[in-house]
């Protein structure tokens, strides 16, 4: 009798939220926290899509809203918004979305690519599309979304 050989499925656990009433989604593992209502200080002479900073337990991190970044409309700065705090590498930044709901274990097999028209949202920061349960999920690349080396040339020019 042979032995069965069971594959199992590769798994990305994904933390879902809501934006402009989209679901979008980035891996746990880059996220370190979800904050509410955190004052943010603006920065004079910054991209549009950069917040500001905030103050996190004496840490001193960017802000960008995923809105003005997505080229979606901008609501106006609601008190519930919430950012979601990621660390790529040594770097931490925040991300302001609507609200953090979910948190998916998404079978790597269901991921699909953009099309090539996606709305308003640049095809280069989305990761892949997948279809759960009748819920389209949009993953971000959060590397070319958050464009550190953008950021630090501008940080240069000032």
């Amino acid at each position: 009798m042979e032995q069965k050989q069971l594959v199992e499925e590769q798994l990305e656990k994904t933390i879902i939220f809501d934006l402009n009433g989209s679901e979008y989604g980035l891996p746990v593992k880059i996220v370190e926290s979800i904050e509410t209502a955190l004052p943010i200080t603006r920065v004079p002479h910054e991209r549009k899509y950069i917040k500001g900073v905030i103050n996190l337990r004496g840490k001193i991190i960017p802000v960008i809203d995923l809105r003005i970044r997505l080229n979606q409309k901008q609501a106006s700065d609601k008190e519930n918004d919430q950012i979601i705090i990621t660390r790529i590498g040594e770097n931490q930044v925040g991300l302001i979305i609507d609200n953090a709901n979910d948190v998916l274990d998404i079978p790597v097999s269901l991921f699909e690519d953009p099309p090539e028209l996606i709305g308003t949202v640049k095809k280069e920061y989305i990761h892949s599309i997948a279809n759960i349960d009748s819920r389209l999920i949009i993953l971000l690349d959060i590397y070319k979304l958050l464009d550190l080396e953008e950021i630090k040339l501008k940080e240069m020019d000032d």
